[in-house]
């Protein structure tokens, strides 16, 4: 059973949702929340996103691309194309404008638990991400992958919260600095892989003909 753990696909899997969950740039997206919250308070709103994206991401790993096929009726290539378009112009739009380019995409205060699992974890590419964990192993593998990508980001993001908060009480401007920095540096990855999602959709289609 616990072969499964040195499995090279497995692995490829939890890393390719992790870096788009990317503790990093959620840190950032995250940040009057952060300043906002205590620890504890801040680690049960976040583990319950998690939850709920977990959920959703097994959905997705299960079914994989019939979600689209059978039930929306469009297909998987069209989901990638605008998909890895959508997160390109948001990486775009945060490497150019900083924060000011997330501040439309948070949800209220009061809702704190969808506004974190919207859109950063729950979106286009984790998505694309949990239908391909799905695909490229068994069904089981491949949610299991999902939690384990998901609570391997959440964890990394209290432990930068314990961190920042520490930081802060010493070294505000270089908090201020990482954040921005950080930002930046997290959009160049996101959208990277927003071009793959793109090529990857019109390879299949591509295929398809």
């Amino acid at each position: 059973m616990f072969s499964v753990f040195l499995e090279p696909v497995f692995w490829k899997a939890v890393m390719v949702l992790y870096i788009l969950l990317n503790p990093f740039l959620m840190s950032v997206y995250l940040q009057p929340v952060l300043e906002d919250l205590d620890a504890v308070a801040f680690s049960k709103v976040l583990l319950r996103a998690g939850c709920i994206s977990s959920l959703v991401f097994s959905c997705f790993a299960i079914l994989g691309d019939k979600i689209f096929t059978d039930i929306l009726q469009i297909r998987f290539e069209s989901f990638l194309l605008f998909g890895g378009a959508v997160f390109f112009v948001i990486s775009l739009g945060y490497f150019s404008k900083g924060s000011m380019a997330l501040a439309q995409l948070r949800g209220n205060a009061e809702h704190l638990a969808g506004a974190i699992a919207m859109p950063f974890m729950i979106g286009p590419g984790t998505v694309s991400a949990s239908v391909l964990a799905g695909s490229t192993q068994s069904p089981l593998l491949g949610v299991l992958s999902v939690w384990v990508s998901v609570f391997l980001a959440l964890g990394s993001l209290i432990v930068l919260k314990y961190v920042i908060d520490h930081a802060r009480r010493r070294f505000t401007p270089l908090v201020q600095r990482y954040f921005d920095l950080a930002g930046r540096i997290s959009a160049l990855l996101i959208g990277s892989i927003a071009i793959d999602m793109m090529l990857t959709g019109m390879e299949s289609w591509i295929h398809r003909l």
